[in-house]
């Protein structure tokens, strides 16, 4: 059964956000709701209210919507208008395909000056002859009903005619009453019957005998625990389970029914039935086992549940493995989550885990993450390493072999001391001028002159000057 809560109404009042006691607008369509309570206390301030395609059997608990200006009940269940005496501003009053058979019920409305909309087509009541005639006289407010307008000559026709009208409607009503009494009566020895049929169904048997087919004997609950079915019984087992609801499934869909408050509840009820056996179903599935990460002996996979493509790059220059992830691009950065060891990388989308194992060893604390804004890649930098030369035992019993040998080579040297002997006779002092050098030039180039040559055969002519 669908009820009217708080979360209810704050989930449909995002666009206030979720703000219910100052809510001008509610929309509460198709929520299986089967009474209306609790709006007139929590949101007084409603102007438009939306119930439609539920399961409302009766107009109540909405008389203290002072401010109320469009109410919409269509697709539900009422058979009478009653109890909007309360709602001083509506409007617009929208009661489409209802169960309304008491049409001398809109007498209610005549307290309801402002009232200029009504839709009650689909109801049994508009089949009744002069039923729009009879509408249009009692409610004078009225500008509109079932969307066609209600010009002057039609309501000056229907008030002299209002009498004899008015008549025809009480047989009608009176007739449709009787009709309907009828099948409420047929609807609860139904739903006795079929009540019945269950607890018989409950038994084994149906008759309090057990099945011959089944067991000859009643099942201890000791056999019931130890006996296990193989996969394949189990399996036949449910599928035999599923015909079955199948076809009872079927039966039901195909079975001709009157379209009625009890037929749409008995609806509601088998769609409520299917979903829980669908949820049962789905319970006893087996869950999946969750994906092995790293082995028993410690061994890291890679795994890419996330189907996503990745590049890895090795950048000898910064000393850093940088990986690429392919990222969904609008999807939330708090869906991701990144873990980074020394040997591999592991990161978590939407629950599903990458992990990929590294080349070389990383510094975890150093490492970073980024994501671009504009292709959503998300990029780790994780720095290497430096390398540390290990030192080996047997390396050391060579390095002290070798420190072995040089201490007795050093012995021997010490043994044999050559001693250097400086001749007095020959002692000079040292030559204090030539300390400091004078820095010695080279010599520059001369640029050679050209050389004449004289032709053999010239004569000097003293008479001639000579050139300067």
């Amino acid at each position: 059964m669908g009820r009217i809560t708080e979360d209810l109404i704050r989930r449909n009042a995002e666009h206030n956000d979720c703000v219910i006691f100052s809510l001008e607008e509610l929309s509460l369509h198709q929520q299986e709701i089967e009474r209306l309570e609790h709006i007139d206390k929590w949101c007084r301030d409603l102007k438009i209210l939306y119930l439609q395609n539920n399961l409302i059997g009766k107009i109540e608990n909405v008389s203290k919507l002072k401010k109320l200006e469009y109410l919409n009940l269509a697709l539900n269940n009422i058979e009478k208008i009653e109890n909007l005496e309360g709602c001083e501003v509506l409007k617009k009053l929208d009661l489409t395909v209802n169960f309304i058979g008491e049409l001398s019920s809109i007498q209610t409305l005549k307290q309801n000056i402002h009232l200029e909309e009504l839709f009650l087509m689909g109801n049994p009541c508009a089949n009744f002859d002069g039923y729009r005639a009879f509408v249009v006289a009692t409610l004078h407010q009225l500008k509109w009903l079932d969307g066609k307008e209600i010009e002057r000559s039609e309501r000056i026709q229907a008030l002299q005619n209002y009498s004899m009208i008015e008549q025809q409607i009480r047989e009608q009503e009176k007739a449709y009453c009787l009709r309907r009494a009828k099948e409420k009566e047929e609807a609860e020895n139904k739903v006795r019957s079929e009540y019945g049929n269950v607890d018989k169904r409950s038994n084994p048997g149906f008759d309090g005998r057990w099945d011959p087919d089944i067991s000859s004997s009643p099942p201890s609950s000791l056999e019931s625990k130890d006996h296990v079915l193989s996969p394949e019984s189990q399996e036949e087992a449910c599928n035999k389970k599923k015909s079955y609801d199948n076809e009872e499934d079927l039966e039901f869909w195909s079975k001709p029914c009157l379209f009625t408050p009890e037929s749409r509840l008995e609806t509601l009820r088998h769609m409520e039935k299917q979903r829980e056996d669908r949820e049962k179903l789905s319970a006893k599935k087996k869950v999946k086992p969750p994906r092995v990460l790293i082995t028993e002996d410690g061994k890291v996979l890679n795994v890419n549940e996330p189907k996503l493509d990745f590049s890895l790059k090795d950048d000898e220059k910064h000393h850093t493995i940088i990986l690429d992830l392919a990222v969904y691009r609008y999807m939330d950065t708090s869906l991701i989550e990144i873990d980074v060891q020394p040997t591999y990388v592991r990161v978590m989308v939407k629950g599903k885990p990458f992990q990929l194992v590294l080349p070389a060893e990383v510094k975890p604390g150093s490492s970073s993450a980024k994501r671009s804004q504009t292709t959503g890649h998300l990029v780790v930098y994780m720095p290497k390493v430096e390398e540390v030369i290990a030192c080996v035992r047997p390396a050391s019993k060579s390095v002290k072999a070798t420190s072995d040998s040089s201490k007795e080579q050093g012995n021997q040297r010490s043994k044999n001391i050559e001693k250097l002997e400086v001749d007095p006779s020959k002692h000079s002092f040292p030559d204090v001028t030539t300390i400091v050098q004078e820095e010695k030039h080279p010599p520059r180039r001369l640029k050679s002159e050209p050389q004449i040559q004289e032709d053999p055969g010239f004569e000097d002519n003293p008479e001639v000057p000579p050139l300067i």
